[in-house]
């Protein structure tokens, strides 16, 4: 059997980068998260540059008309938000102007983003991804009282419960049929943990896992196509390709033009809003992603900070570039401040540290050591390719 290939101190940085991302982008962009009206964003709060807690007030709130019992827009009767999940919040579904996010503090993370924090718990704990051991965890935090603050439930969060409710087993409790919103970015959320999982057993295995992982929750084709263009950038850019040049492949991948965009003389919440689109569907949302992040390739903060002010689903749209910019950056490339202004910065730390011990165990004792020693030679010279 060949040895394991290395991996490298640049690539864990990247690594941590890429994980990093996806939690400040999402929590910056919280307290906006689906204000679609830029104008009473800018009302609200101006341009936002940091961490911020939601108004009381969301002035395009549509919880007052979204189903508490399944996916999509419906009635309040039904009990899956409250008794199951997002125990407590029932009651501030059926009211209009309810912050999505109410009640969270500055820095906070929404819902996918913390499910993307038990992905990686999960793979720390065990040392690698697994689908069963992942629907365990998923299962236990979102049935759980108090295991999180956030009042809101994407669409496929309250499906999957609805049917587990009833007695479906966890692995087919997914989603319903292809729909008009199941092919949604919300769903990337929880990828990069996965992906980043299968560094040391190439493309195939990181795109195959994140294409499971996705099947768990949507069932959507669409979105598992997007998902492995999705899972081939983030795992590129972890081993160090140039981040211009695997962003355009990406767009090329799925037929965006990056050129066009750039050639408007619009400034980025015009390009997001009108040119593609701010909503969750993933055909307005990953042209987006791909436009923020290769127009800001130069900057993780200028990144995530465009994605967060232009509107719209820039939380979980957020968390996507998050990660492709974080791994093109590392975690040395973004601002200190962004880090530790994270409301749970020291635990999200612990975790990232945790993953990066399990999956890479003698380069993260080499680094330790000194930062410069290889793994290879940390275990002996054992040999293998770098990445």
């Amino acid at each position: 059997m060949a040895p394991l290939p290395v991996v490298s101190p640049a690539a864990l940085d990247r690594v941590r980068g890429a994980l990093w991302g996806v939690y400040i982008a999402d929590a910056l962009s919280m307290p906006v998260h689906w204000y679609y009206d830029i104008r009473r964003l800018q009302q609200d709060f101006g341009r936002i540059t940091g961490y911020e807690a939601p108004k009381k007030v969301h002035p395009g709130s549509i919880m007052s008309v979204s189903s508490t019992g399944g996916h999509g827009r419906g009635g309040q009767s039904g009990r899956i938000v409250g008794d199951i999940i997002n125990h407590g919040k029932h009651d501030r579904w059926g009211k209009p102007g309810v912050h999505y996010h109410e009640g969270m503090a500055a820095g906070e993370n929404t819902l996918n983003a913390l499910c993307a924090r038990v992905a990686t718990r999960g793979i720390a704990q065990r040392c690698a991804w697994s689908a069963e051991a992942f629907l365990e965890d998923y299962v236990k935090f979102m049935t759980t009282p108090g295991s999180h603050n956030d009042t809101y439930a994407e669409s496929y969060h309250r499906d999957f419960f609805r049917n587990w409710a009833a007695g479906v087993p966890p692995e087919k409790c997914s989603q319903g049929t292809e729909g008009h919103n199941t092919a949604s970015i919300g769903g990337f959320v929880t990828l990069p943990p996965v992906i980043l999982s299968c560094l040391r057993q190439g493309l195939d295995a990181a795109q195959d896992a994140a294409v499971r992982l996705l099947a768990l929750t949507h069932e959507s084709r669409a979105l598992g196509q997007y998902a492995k263009v999705y899972s081939q950038l983030v795992f590129e850019l972890a081993q160090g390709r140039e981040a211009k040049e695997a962003i355009r492949a990406a767009a090329a991948d799925v037929g965006v033009d990056l050129d066009k965009a750039l050639r408007y003389d619009y400034d980025d919440t015009t390009v997001v809003q009108r040119v593609y689109g701010s909503a969750c569907y993933i055909t307005d949302s990953f042209p987006s992603v791909l436009y923020l992040a290769y127009k800001h390739a130069d900057s993780f903060e200028d990144a995530v900070l465009a994605n967060t002010n232009a509107g719209g689903e820039n939380c979980h749209r957020g968390s996507a570039l998050g990660a492709i910019v974080g791994a093109a950056h590392g975690a040395s490339g973004i601002p200190p401040r962004l880090i530790e202004g994270l409301h749970d910065s020291r635990a999200i730390r612990t975790e990232i540290e945790q993953y990066i011990t399990a999956l890479f165990p003698e380069e993260a004792a080499a680094e330790k050591a000194g930062g410069v020693a290889t793994a290879a030679a940390a275990a002996g010279g054992s040999g293998g390719g770098e990445l």
